[in-house]
């Protein structure tokens, strides 16, 4: 009888702990579950929330020219390497190696005594001959005379006609051979075929030179100069369409920095390089103060087209969406909504774009922070467009805190909820 008495006190002790223990757990949920609903309201807030504080560019309307950027090789528009036409010896050198020369300008004279003998031979031969077609043309004139009286036949006086035409026909020959020989003699004169700058001098006063040896020296034009480069073969109809109204504008970048010298596009190849996928192109630029020099690398820039009236906007106010490129425009209301635009052009800091209008305010600065719809406060700009520091932007500690509050918001609530 004992036992089962203490059996029932053990069970009664027990139920009492367990609900004293529920009671417990429900005075611990039920704050939470009471503080869910007023949770919402922060959030919501937070959604809402205060302006953003952005800065602004209007969008410009300009007219954009499209420029081809590439990187070109200096090339000469001439150069010719000076050999002889003929075997003989140097016997004298008339110019210096770099020295600037004139077309027709002596640079080497060769030994011509042997043709200069020549020339005196073949003289000699057509005074020879001159002197039979004069003795010829007396024995026609006699002969025409004596048929006139009958003393000799008609055949006589055509021997003689023949004679005549035969040995002018010497004549004639040997005066070709005059100048065939002067013109060998010509070969011992070396000139300069243009104007240019003298390369390298291989050889010296006694050197004994050959029409298949080394060149003797390389004349360069260097005033025309003109500047190689490759473009995409995409690029092809725009440099055609250049070079065809007369000639775009290209500005060759020095190197080092030493400034920029402006040219004509000249030339177009005829056929697009297969393994590149480029087509060759020059233009010709004014060197007469050698700023370009043969075999130097410069930085070209060819404008191919004209955006007239073009919407630009900066790069930084263009956002690479999962649906494409958006800027955010400000409304009247100063609230921002995001615009889909089309990239035309980009270069340097600023791009021409479609989809908004010149005049309309776009968001530059602080961008990552809005939403559709939010509303926003224009940042105090200092000189050059900067946000000033205090004044009310995102860099002011005022309004970091600010927007730092509605994130905040939803975790005070939560832990609020125990603590009530």
């Amino acid at each position: 009888m004992k036992t089962s008495t203490n059996v029932i006190l053990a069970v009664a002790g027990i139920a009492v702990a367990g609900a004293g223990f529920w009671a417990w757990r429900s005075s611990r949920v039920e704050p939470a579950v009471a503080a869910a609903p007023g949770a919402a309201a922060p959030a919501a807030a937070g959604a809402s929330g205060p302006p953003v504080s952005v800065s602004t560019v209007m969008v410009q309307r300009q007219d954009v020219s499209i420029v081809l950027e590439a990187t070109g090789t200096v090339t000469a528009l001439s150069s010719v390497d000076m050999r002889p036409q003929v075997a003989s010896t140097i016997t004298r050198v008339h110019i210096k190696e770099g020295q600037f020369v004139t077309a027709g300008q002596p640079l080497f004279s060769l030994d011509s005594r042997g043709d200069e003998v020549a020339v005196t031979r073949a003289r000699a031969q057509l005074a020879k001959d001159q002197a039979a077609l004069a003795d010829a043309e007396r024995q026609l004139v006699r002969s025409k005379e004596l048929f006139a009286q009958n003393f000799i036949s008609q055949g006589a006086v055509d021997t003689n006609q023949t004679l005549v035409d035969s040995q002018k026909a010497v004549v004639a020959a040997d005066r070709a051979a005059i100048e065939a020989t002067q013109v060998t003699l010509s070969y011992n004169r070396i000139v300069s075929p243009m104007a240019g700058r003298a390369g390298a001098i291989n050889v010296y006063a006694g050197s004994l030179v050959q029409p298949a040896g080394a060149p003797l020296v390389t004349i360069t034009q260097l005033d025309p100069i003109g500047v190689s480069f490759a473009l995409p073969q995409r690029n092809l109809g725009a440099a055609l369409q250049t070079m065809r109204s007369g000639g775009g504008e290209v500005m060759a970048q020095l190197p080092e920095g030493s400034g920029t010298t402006t040219g004509k596009l000249k030339f177009v190849d005829n056929a697009v390089d297969a393994s590149s996928g480029t087509i060759r192109v020059k233009a010709e630029f004014a060197n007469r103060n050698e700023r370009l020099w043969p075999g130097a690398f410069v930085q070209i820039r060819l404008a191919v087209q004209t955006l007239p009236g073009a919407s630009v906007v900066p790069q930084a106010a263009i956002i690479q969406s999962p649906r494409g490129r958006i800027v955010y425009v400000v409304a009247a209301d100063n609230k921002a909504n995001p615009r889909p635009v089309e990239l035309v052009y980009a270069e340097g800091e600023t791009a021409a774009v479609t989809g908004v209008l010149p005049g309309e305010r776009i968001v530059v600065d602080g961008r990552q922070n809005l939403r559709p719809g939010a509303a926003v406060i224009e940042r105090a700009q200092a000189e050059g467009g900067r946000p000033r520091r205090g004044s009310g932007g995102a860099s002011s500690p005022a309004a970091s805190a600010s927007a730092m509050t509605p994130a905040a918001t939803p975790a005070a609530a939560a832990s609020s909820g125990p603590s009530a």
